[in-house]
């Protein structure tokens, strides 16, 4: 991770396309802190997702105007998670170490009986440990996310989330912004940054 160059991380659920704002946001809180979070990474954004979370991506303001689809760096070539492909866009030609990058992923769909998976009793730990790992920089626990047992789990791009641990400085803490289940489903929105604050 290059010097000024900053990475966040937000969820890529379907609830934060404009369409289910309505009159009532059932995901303002988490919204608000999407939002900001791509804001805070500028225009110059490498984005790491698949096909519905490059949806999100463009809903929380990324452009979609200016896509090179060209994969760049080795981290982030011909991946798939849960039989999508894992998609890589940029809005400008900058190169991955000096490219802010936003990564749309979150944790388990298992967390709760009206979860989209139902409950898998499995869920809540394999959550806690993917947490702790963003929040102090655990690179190497990141690379080795158990990747089968993330795919039973119903986890939103596994690639982009163990793709953190080559992108991100060992020991670099998160500011976390948002870290809740209000579906049964684990969302984060945290953000990283080498020149703090």
């Amino acid at each position: 991770m290059s010097p000024g160059v900053k990475v966040a991380l937000v969820p890529g659920v379907l609830a934060l396309l404009p369409a289910y704002a309505g009159r009532v946001d059932p995901v303002a809180e988490l919204r608000a802190a999407a939002q900001a979070a791509v804001q805070w990474l500028g225009p110059d954004v490498q984005v790491v997702a698949d096909a519905q979370g490059m949806r999100v991506a463009e809903a929380l303001g990324v452009s979609s105007g200016l896509y090179d689809a060209r994969r760049r760096g080795s981290w982030l070539l011909d991946q798939r998670s849960g039989g999508f492909e894992t998609v890589v866009s940029a809005t400008s030609s900058t190169s991955v170490g000096g490219t802010n990058v936003l990564v749309v992923a979150n944790g388990s769909a298992r967390r709760s009986e009206k979860a989209p998976g139902h409950l898998d009793e499995r869920a809540q730990g394999f959550d806690a440990d993917v947490e702790k790992a963003l929040r102090c920089g655990d690179v190497e626990a990141l690379r080795g996310i158990d990747r089968a047992l993330a795919r039973e789990l119903m986890v939103c791009n596994i690639d982009g989330l163990a793709d953190l641990g080559k992108v991100l400085p060992p020991g670099l803490t998160a500011e976390v912004d948002y870290a809740d289940d209000p579906f049964g489903v684990q969302y984060w929105v945290m953000r990283w940054s080498a020149d703090r604050p």
